[in-house]
């Protein structure tokens, strides 16, 4: 994790300190019992966990000073709702709280203007996924319609997510049974690995206590990029069942590190 890339207005992240879960627990203990400098110090030493989130969605055109803030407010909220007594590493409880602040904000925030271009692109799209259900009796995946378009499949993600009102890749496109996918599940990402990020907060190892199964779409989505439709025809199950998986994992991993 490159942090001195990112560049916030009035901090010098390059000079952040680092906490050992040592220090941490100590100024946990502190905090509980009221030390208001304790609570400065803890926060100022998790001030990376949030850069390495907001790198997650820097190259979405965000003003990054904006997605600090959200994000330290996420890390606020993660330091007033942790418990010390559960077994699990702080930058663990915190990660989901910083990502859902985030995604609030750019929910509540973000639209963009669609041009004719994006919204034909669109429309195309959609009417090659009907013909392609109709055809295969089953859900096509963005690069099967990218290819019937002759375009680029990532041209293809964008026009469908800029007809969402208001467009944010936050905004669910499908739900079944309660359990929403995402326009960003869409979207595999090279060139911000997941695997990386994994290992900067420590659950890779994690991994090792869950089921074949669950091993297997984490394997797929965060080490190969895949997204959630990819894995799901790969493993011939629905996408709604590879993000109820996905999120069941997640949740195992919490339980281990």
């Amino acid at each position: 994790m490159i942090i001195n890339k990112v560049e916030i207005c009035g901090v010098n992240t390059s000079k952040l300190p680092i906490l050992k879960e040592k220090e941490k627990r100590e100024l946990l203990l502190k905090m509980r019992d009221g030390d208001k400098g304790a609570r400065e110090t803890f926060i100022k030493g998790n001030l990376r966990l949030v850069l390495s989130v907001i790198q997650r969605f820097n190259n979405r055109g965000e003003n990054v000073d904006d997605l600090f803030q959200v994000g330290c407010i996420g890390l606020m909220k993660a330091i007033d709702n942790f418990d010390l007594g559960q077994n699990v590493k702080f930058s663990t409880y915190a990660v989901p709280m910083i990502i859902g602040e985030i995604r609030r904000y750019l929910r509540d925030n973000n639209s963009i203007r669609v041009s004719r271009s994006l919204r034909d692109i669109a429309y195309k799209a959609l009417l090659v996924r009907d013909r392609l259900i109709k055809e295969n009796n089953k859900e096509p995946t963005v690069s099967q319609i990218a290819k019937e378009l002759n375009l680029p499949r990532e041209e293809v993600v964008f026009a469908l997510d800029a007809i969402q009102d208001p467009v944010s890749l936050f905004e669910p496109i499908y739900h079944d049974g309660g359990d929403a996918i995402y326009v960003m599940d869409q979207i595999s990402d090279s060139k911000n690995s997941d695997e990386s990020w994994l290992e900067n907060i420590s659950i890779k190892e994690a991994m090792k206590k869950l089921n074949d199964r669950e091993k297997l779409i984490l394997t797929l989505r965060f080490f190969n990029g895949r997204t959630q439709m990819e894995v799901a025809d790969e493993i011939g199950i629905s996408q709604a069942q590879v993000s109820r998986l996905e999120k069941t994992a997640l949740k195992h991993m919490r339980k281990y590190v």
